[in-house]
This record gives structure tokens, C-alpha cells and sequence, in this order.
């Protein structure tokens, strides 16, 4: 569930799994990750199921070859949109494990991520053969990793274990779907959208969630331009009770700013301090010199 509301700023906000967003950017985010979802179960599609468009090339049929194209890039988007699904679902198990495990939060994702990778092997369809489980299960699992890594360096090193969670134990939920009927082309073409779609709203959360210093500071300009006015309006009315409320708010927005600047110090002196405290622990202590 996404709660949008506006806050003091006048910037349209969303809340989701308590996480306050721009609500501008999580739409781009959401149409961004159904093209790129999209494109790649597409491009999957040409190898995977290469038979079924060569079918209508030789005698060529337009409108045949195109019904196949519509088919799989369908086919690519309904599991980029059960991605989307899985990911903003796990936004508010994440909030609510936090909540529930306190300090234990992260072992109990480690936990579930290695049943997750048991589960892929030995838990689904028999029918499957052993050996493209095995190779389906490294594929999700080093992939996982990469994205981690990456976001690690884009984030804090905190952000790896949610981040692993979010693409082994999330893509295997939602590979349940195609793993019964046990049809290895079809697992193939949903497990690429799907890593692919998850892989790109993970990176992009932090991106969506951040502040835009310029953008805050215009509408924060113009909103005290536009109370100016009225107050000027007002008194020139003589309109002395609905003037005492537009200058209460007035103080109201400026106590807001206030403390919005106090917390975005506070949070960059955290960041300047824990980038200080990593640079420290990578610089190589100096080896004593043994006395002969």
C-alpha cells in the first residue's frame, strides 16, 4: 500500500513500507523497470524460444511473427510487474522484521536466504533436471551478490544483506509460479525479467529516496513568495485574525526548515563519519620490525 501525502515543502510524497519517496520518481522508477523488464524477457525470448518466430520466417508472416513478438513481450512484462509486486511487498516485511527482530533482523534474512537456496534445489519439481537447478541456483545466487556489492558501494556496507535477501529470497517466491509446470524454456524467460526488474529498483531506491536540495529550496522560496503576498492582501483588508493564521503558519514553515537543515547535517556528518571510519579499517596496519 502506498500512502501518498504532501508534506510542510509542498512536495507530493509517498509513503511506501515507510519509507517516504518523491512520488515523481518512484513513477519513473516503476515505468523505467517495466521497459527494462520488458526488453530483457524480450531479448531472452530470441534465444530461448528462437524456433517460434524462425516458424513464421520462412514463408515469412508479418502478422504471425508479430502476434509471437506481442506473446513474449506480454509474457516479459506480467513477470516484471510480479517483480515490482515482490519488491514493494518486501519493503514492508523488511520494515516490519526490523520492528519484530530487532538487532537479530539480519541473521534471520542469512537464515531464510540459505533455506531460499535449498529450497530451489531440492524442494521444486523433480521434473526439473538436477543440474539446471543447481546452475539456476548459482545464477541467482552470484547475481545477488554483484548487485549487493554495487550497492554497497553506492549505500553503506549494511545494505548487503538486505539487498542478497531481497534478490534470492524474493526471486525464488516468485519463481514458484513457473517452477511447478517444470517447463525449463518458460522458468528461463521469467527468471531474467524478473532478476533483471529487481536488480534495478534495488539500485534505484536509495536514488528515489534521496533529497534534491535545489528542487526543496525552490519550492520552499516560492511558497514563502506566495504567503508574502497574502499577508500583504490581508493587510490591506484589515483582515487582522486571518493574518494572525497565515503568520503562525509562516513560523510553522520557517521552524520546519529549520529542523529539516539540522537533520540533513546531522545525517551527512554520520555518512563523513562512518566513510572515515571504512578508509581507517582498509589502510593496512604497519608490521614491527622483529629485534635480532
Amino acid at each position: 500500500m502506498i500512502v501518498h501525502d504532501k508534506i510542510w515543502n509542498g512536495t507530493e510524497r509517498a509513503y511506501l513500507g515507510g519509507i517516504l519517496v518523491n512520488s515523481r520518481k518512484l513513477v519513473h522508477m516503476f515505468f523505467k523497470t517495466l521497459i527494462y523488464g520488458g526488453l530483457a524477457g524480450l531479448l531472452t525470448s530470441f534465444i530461448v524460444k528462437w524456433g517460434e518466430y524462425a516458424n513464421f520466417l520462412q514463408p515469412f508472416d508479418a502478422i504471425e511473427l508479430l502476434g509471437v513478438f506481442l506473446f513474449f513481450l506480454g509474457y516479459a512484462l506480467v513477470f516484471t510487474v510480479v517483480a515490482q509486486t515482490g519488491f514493494f511487498a518486501y519493503l514492508f516485511v523488511h520494515r516490519f522484521g526490523q520492528g519484530f527482530f530487532k538487532s537479530y533482523w539480519p541473521m534471520v534474512q542469512i537464515l531464510v536466504i540459505l533455506f531460499a537456496l535449498f529450497d530451489l534445489i531440492y524442494l521444486s519439481s523433480k521434473e526439473i533436471p538436477l543440474m539446471f537447478k543447481i546452475g539456476m541456483t548459482i545464477v541467482v545466487l552470484v547475481f545477488g551478490i554483484i548487485i549487493a556489492r554495487i550497492k554497497v558501494k553506492e549505500t553503506n556496507p549494511s545494505a548487503f544483506i538486505p539487498t542478497l535477501f531481497v534478490m534470492v529470497v524474493v526471486t525464488a517466491l516468485e519463481l514458484t509460479l513457473v517452477l511447478r509446470p517444470a517447463d525449463t524454456a518458460f522458468i528461463t524467460l521469467m527468471l531474467v525479467p524478473v532478476l533483471v526488474a529487481t536488480a534495478y529498483q534495488i539500485l534505484q531506491l536509495h536514488k528515489v529516496t534521496a533529497v534534491d536540495e535545489e528542487h526543496r529550496a525552490r519550492i520552499h522560496n516560492r511558497r514563502m513568495e506566495r504567503i508574502a503576498k497574502q499577508k500583504e492582501k490581508l493587510e490591506a483588508e484589515g483582515k487582522e485574525e486571518q493574518l494572525k493564521k497565515v503568520e503562525e503558519k509562516e513560523q510553522q514553515i520557517i521552524a520546519a526548515e529549520k529542523e529539516a537543515v539540522l537533520a540533513r547535517q546531522r545525517a551527512a556528518r554520520e555518512k563523513r563519519k562512518l566513510e572515515q571510519q571504512q578508509r581507517g579499517t582498509k589502510k593496512k596496519r604497519p608490521k614491527k620490525k622483529r629485534k635480532k
